[in-house]
C-alpha cells in the first residue's frame, strides 16, 4: 500500500488533457460545506461552514498535477446533473474559465461538464451556458466571502481557448515546482 498517497499529485491530469481533464471533487453542488485538501496529508478537511446562507453552484474541485499561483492546484467547477461524492475524480470537458481576484490574488476556476453526463456534455464553449446559470455562479462567488469580510472580484468569462491556455501553463508550473 502507498502510504504516501496524495490526490494532488498521485491522480493524472488525464490523457486527453488539456481538452478532458481528471477533476477531484472537494465540495458537491448545492453544499454548504467548503471542504478543501489538506496539502500535507492528501486528506479532505472541513476548511469551514460557509458563512452566507448560499450553496455552491456546481462540483468544485482540482485539476490533479496542476499548480497555480496562489500556490494551490488549479481550482475547476464541474457541472453534473448530480452531486458528485468529494474525492470522487470525474473526467471533464474544458468549455472555459471565470476569472477573479479573491482578496486581491488571481484565482481562476476552469469551468467544464461532465464528460459522462449527457445532461451537460454537448456544451462546449462558456457560450453555450444558460445566462440565467452564469449569473447564478457570478452572484455565488462575490457572495460567498461577503460576510467573512473578505472580497471577490469577477473578472470576466473567457471561452475555452483561454482556459486551455491557463491549464497547459498550470501544468507546466507544476512540472517545474515538484518535479
Amino acid at each position: 500500500m502507498n502510504r504516501n498517497f496524495n490526490p494532488w499529485h498521485s491522480v493524472s491530469y488525464g490523457d486527453k488533457a488539456p481538452e478532458i481533464v481528471n477533476a477531484v471533487i472537494e465540495i458537491p453542488k448545492a453544499s454548504r460545506a467548503k471542504y478543501e485538501l489538506d496539502k500535507d496529508s492528501g486528506m479532505l478537511k472541513l476548511d469551514r461552514v460557509l458563512y452566507s446562507s448560499v450553496y455552491y453552484p456546481a462540483n468544485y474541485g482540482f485539476i490533479p498535477r496542476s499548480y497555480c499561483d496562489d500556490k494551490d492546484p488549479l481550482d475547476i467547477l464541474v457541472l453534473s446533473q448530480i452531486d458528485i461524492v468529494p474525492m470522487c475524480f470525474v473526467e471533464a470537458k474544458v468549455i472555459g474559465v471565470m476569472q477573479m481576484i479573491d482578496n486581491g490574488e488571481a484565482d481562476d476556476k476552469i469551468i467544464a461538464v461532465a464528460a459522462n453526463d449527457m445532461s451537460v456534455n454537448y456544451m462546449n464553449d462558456v457560450d453555450d451556458l444558460p445566462p440565467h446559470f452564469v449569473r447564478e455562479l457570478k452572484a455565488f462567488f462575490e457572495d460567498y466571502k461577503r460576510l467573512e469580510n473578505k472580497t471577490v472580484k469577477i473578472e470576466n468569462f473567457q471561452n475555452k481557448a483561454k482556459a486551455l491556455e491557463i491549464i497547459r501553463k498550470s501544468f507546466d508550473d507544476y512540472q517545474n515546482n515538484f518535479k
